[in-house]
């Protein structure tokens, strides 16, 4: 189980928005949130980078 929602949810992050960040398709994000498919170890490091970033 992964917390990629919850990340996104405190910090008001839109999964459009992080799919675009990273280069991945909003269907790949949207696996991810739903623990549909679990992102690579480098992915993973990705979105950690924004649970510490302040968004606008």
């Amino acid at each position: 189980m992964n917390r990629i929602k919850e990340v996104l949810d405190e910090k008001g992050i839109k999964q459009i928005w992080l799919s675009e960040q990273l280069g991945k398709s909003y269907n790949m994000v949207n696996s991810y949130v739903q623990n549909r498919r679990q992102p690579s170890i480098e992915c993973l490091f990705e979105i950690s980078f924004f649970k510490y970033c302040k968004s606008n």
